[in-house]
């Protein structure tokens, strides 16, 4: 007999998102030891072990890793079918995590969920600003739903969506030399002083192309943020590509200066990304299509 219940499903959905019991427990509003009863039963009738213990936190083993996807689809499946059962269809609630780069997340977060939030009011958004590289390791073990970022993204699990196009732009001090240089040419930059974004970032692998059809520089700093590197690139420190959305008030105001640079592809893709296990659900689905993204949603069935 089937005796799997939705609450065992949503516990462990719960630990696999929070990482504790209970961290699970205060997000469920039930007791810790409620919490291990119903994770132990579950564990139980799947006849496996569903999480790794490590230092007081718990990570999803193997098997775990399997039927996350799976219970994630059967709470949301029961969700839908509640909003649908009355003689209209209940707003959307529920909590959704949202990945974003750290220049979507810092400059274009307005644009990235401005139509979600006025759309559906009701729902949590979560969300992380950190590096391509740690939004697709997260998409990978199911720590956030979906993600928002700057650079290419090649995995076989996941599914790449383009959202908008966007532009890099070689920046320094108003003093700089390359700032102050007459019609400038790529021969100029022989030596410059590079500032990066850090190893894993999107902006740091463009930067690096941008670097190789250049004359050899020398990388003088990395900085894991991009409004920390447009300060060091005021201050004189060097030269950076910044995303021209970041830009805009530090050039307005005369203390940043955009250097003409078309002899250096600079363009890049926005892109949303989904796991292509990953049950796209009615919270999903509605946050795509508030960002207008002209791809069909293929759902399961």
């Amino acid at each position: 007999m089937l005796s799997i219940s939705i609450r065992q499903l949503e516990v462990f959905v719960a630990i696999a998102s929070a990482g504790t019991v209970r961290a699970a427990a205060e997000r469920l509003f039930v007791t810790q030891p409620a919490v291990s009863m119903a994770l132990a039963e579950l564990e139980r009738q799947l006849n496996g072990q569903l999480f790794d213990r490590e230092r007081g936190r718990l990570h999803l083993s193997p098997r775990g890793k399997e039927v996350l996807p799976m219970a994630q689809e059967v709470i949301e499946r029961v969700h839908e079918m509640l909003r649908q059962s009355g003689d209209q269809e209940l707003e959307l609630t529920g909590e959704l995590r949202v990945g974003a780069s750290n220049t979507i997340g810092n400059y274009l977060v307005g644009d990235l969920l401005g139509v979600f939030v006025e759309r559906h009011p009701q729902v949590s958004l979560q969300v992380s600003v950190e590096n391509t590289h740690t939004i697709t390791a997260g998409l990978l073990a199911h720590r956030i739903d979906v993600g928002c970022v700057e650079g290419p993204v090649n995995h076989a699990q996941l599914e790449v969506l383009p959202w908008r196009d966007d532009e890099l732009v070689v920046c320094a001090a108003p003093l700089h030399a390359l700032a102050q240089q007459q019609d400038l040419k790529a021969r100029h930059f022989k030596d410059a002083k590079w500032i990066l974004r850090e190893p894993g970032s999107a902006m740091r692998v463009q930067t690096e192309h941008v670097l190789a059809s250049l004359p050899p520089g020398r990388i003088l700093l990395e900085l894991g943020q991009v409004e920390a590197i447009k300060q060091a690139v005021i201050a004189g420190l060097g030269i950076a590509c910044l995303p021209q959305s970041a830009t805009g008030d530090a050039v307005t105001a005369g203390r940043l200066k955009v250097l003409p640079t078309p002899f250096v592809n600079l363009q890049r893709r926005l892109s949303l990304v989904l796991h292509k296990s990953r049950y796209r659900g009615a919270l999903i689905d509605a946050f795509v299509n508030s960002l207008a993204i002209p791809e069909p949603i293929q759902k399961s069935l």
